[in-house]
């Protein structure tokens, strides 16, 4: 089993807002995404548009389960 790492994310680490990030771990691994609102433990990303309606396909990503561009 995979051990977390429990020491907290520091403030550089984090992504802002419209940065493109590479998601590591999770449902959407291996997607990129552009962040759209930064909150205290994770962020919201775009990671595109539904092919049909043309919405966009937004996911939450933990801070720890992400790396920056």
């Amino acid at each position: 089993m995979e051990q977390e790492n429990t020491q907290p994310v520091q403030k550089e680490d984090m992504a802002e807002v419209g940065e493109t990030i590479d998601i590591i771990r999770g449902e959407q691994k291996g997607n990129k995404g552009k962040v759209l609102i930064v909150r205290e433990n994770s962020v919201i990303v775009n990671i595109g548009n539904h092919p049909s309606t043309g919405e966009p396909i937004k996911t939450v990503v933990n801070h720890k389960n992400y790396k920056r561009k």
